[in-house]
């Protein structure tokens, strides 16, 4: 990203911490994963699925031409925004701060994991919403995954047959994921035992259902409001969404559920803060600009309430 302009000066220093650190309970990247754009303001293109399914007639005569074909699409266009925070440091903290303590770097990655948690809840809201889905269903109590008599196989199965494009991935919350690894279905099928005790990996359901990977949200967010005690909560609910994320997809190219369109990389710097305190302070800023997009709402099959 070109900073120039910026009147934020951005340390290197400092970027190369925001940039490394990472919170390895969080799914997001994996989810809708980050693709480069040249301009906060960019193109992406929606193509019309029947194009790619719809069959010309391809024989060609001894004297004749071939068929021509022609691909269309329909140009949307979409803009980063801006996520970041700030700290202010007095540069009493600074002077005082034991050396083996470093409270400007500990800021940067206390900024980033909150920034990080913010996406996670973001992305967690548009995946497992039922209107970014063509194909969904919710479960009634009988066939939830909880209930040990429920069945699941041949629901997902169908499940992941039904898309114009095969799932391969599996997106769920921590208590979707035990509910399912832990049905005796599951664990007969994975094991081939009675099922009536164990869990099954996420290795053998994924090769149960040949999914390249089972992600599993396993973070929490504060829901109260500042000042009221905390109210913790899982990011991720008790849903399942089965998608198909295609690792060479962008915004022109490739046929993918969603991905992440980001404006440069992550940032992080300090300036002075002379008002702030008696011998002044430090503004201690992480940011980063992208925007998270659903590319093929009939690239996946959304399960709400999987767990009663």
């Amino acid at each position: 990203m070109n900073t120039k302009y910026a009147p934020f000066p951005i340390q290197e220093h400092l970027t190369q911490i925001a940039l490394a650190y990472t919170n390895r309970a969080m799914i997001a990247d994996d989810v809708l994963p980050r693709v480069s754009v040249g301009k906060q303001v960019f193109k992406w293109m929606e193509y019309a699925k029947s194009e790619r399914f719809t069959v010309p007639n391809t024989l060609v005569g001894r004297k004749s031409m071939p068929n021509e074909v022609e691909f269309g699409a329909k140009e949307e266009t979409a803009a980063t925004r801006d996520y970041g925070l700030d700290d202010i440091i007095p540069n009493a903290d600074l002077e005082n701060a034991d050396e083996r303590h470093d409270p400007v770097g500990h800021a940067v990655e206390a900024m980033t994991d909150l920034i990080l948690l913010d996406r996670e809840v973001r992305v967690a809201g548009m995946v497992h919403n039922p209107d970014n889905f063509t194909h969904k269903e919710a479960l009634a109590a009988g066939s939830k995954w909880s209930n040990p008599d429920a069945n699941p196989i041949p629901a997902v199965l169908e499940y992941l047959d039904t898309p114009i494009v095969r799932p391969n991935i599996a997106v769920m919350g921590n208590a979707a994921w035990t509910a399912l690894r832990t049905n005796p279905h599951i664990v007969k099928a994975a094991h081939g035992n009675s099922g009536d005790s164990g869990a099954a990996t996420r290795a053998a359901v994924a090769e149960l259902f040949e999914l390249e990977d089972i992600l599993v949200g396993q973070g929490f967010v504060n829901t109260a409001r500042k000042g009221q005690e905390p109210n913790m909560a899982r990011v991720w609910g008790a849903h399942c969404a089965f998608l198909h994320r295609n690792p060479v997809a962008d915004t022109q190219r490739g046929l993918t559920f969603g991905y992440t369109a980001q404006w440069g990389d992550r940032v992080a710097g300090q300036m002075n803060e002379e008002k702030v305190g008696l011998r002044g302070s430090q503004r201690v800023r992480v940011g980063e600009s992208l925007v998270e997009l659903i590319a093929a709402k009939d690239a996946g099959f959304f399960v709400q309430n999987v767990k009663a």
